[in-house]
C-alpha cells in the first residue's frame, strides 16, 4: 500500500541548510518526492535555550507503512548525528511524520496526525503552502485556518522561498518537485 506523507523537517545545529538538504536527499533515496515548502526560520518551542530552527514541510509517497516510515526517518536522524538528549533540545535534524494520507493512528511509538500539528505555526504555515485546504484527520479546521489562528503565537518567517530553495538544491535531490 502506498501512503502520501507530509513530513516536518527542522534543524538548528551546524549548517542548518545543509542538514535540511541532506535529509531531503536521504528521504528521496527511498521514496517518491512530491513537493517541498519554503524554508521558515522559527524560534524554538519548549526545551532549553537554543538557536533558531530552519523548518520546512515536504510531501512524498512511499510504500512504507507508518511505523516503517518512522523507523526510516529515525535512521536518517541517527545517520546525520542526532543524539538522544533533552526533549525539544537542539538537534542537527528532526523529522516528524505529520500525516499519512487520511490515516489516524495512535500507538505508543507513533501518533498520526502529529499530536501537536494544530498548535505549531512552524508546521501549519509550510503545510498550508503545500495544500491550503487540507484538513488533517480528526481536525475541524484546514491547515490554512489553523495557521491563521496561530499567526501571533510565534516568530515564524520565510527564510528562503520555495522557488529559491529549489534552485539551491543539488540536481536530483528532490526531483519530484513540480
Amino acid at each position: 500500500m502506498t501512503f502520501t506523507y507530509f513530513l516536518g523537517l527542522g534543524s538548528n545545529l551546524g549548517d542548518r541548510l545543509q542538514q535540511i538538504i541532506s535529509a531531503l536527499a536521504a528521504l528521496a533515496a527511498d521514496t517518491e518526492p512530491i513537493a517541498i515548502s519554503s524554508i521558515y526560520e522559527t524560534e524554538p518551542v519548549g526545551g532549553p535555550e537554543q538557536a533558531d530552527y530552519l523548518n520546512l514541510v515536504c510531501a512524498l509517497k512511499a510504500e512504507k507503512k507508518p511505523l516503517e516510515m518512522l523507523q526510516f526517518a529515525k535512521a536518517i536522524e541517527l545517520d546525520m548525528g542526532r543524539e538522544t538528549g533533552e526533549r525539544w533540545g537542539p538537534r542537527p535534524i528532526d523529522i516528524d511524520i505529520l500525516t499519512a494520507g487520511l490515516l489516524r493512528l495512535d500507538t505508543p511509538e507513533l501518533e498520526i496526525p502529529h499530536p501537536r500539528l494544530g498548535e505549531r505555526l512552524f508546521v501549519c504555515l509550510p503545510l498550508a503552502e503545500l495544500q491550503s485546504e487540507f484538513k488533517p484527520p480528526g481536525m475541524a479546521m484546514t491547515v490554512s485556518q489553523l495557521a491563521a489562528r496561530l499567526k501571533d503565537s510565534a516568530a515564524v518567517n520565510v527564510w528562503r522561498s520555495r522557488e529559491d530553495f529549489l534552485q539551491d538544491l543539488p540536481e536530483g535531490v528532490w526531483a519530484g518537485n513540480p
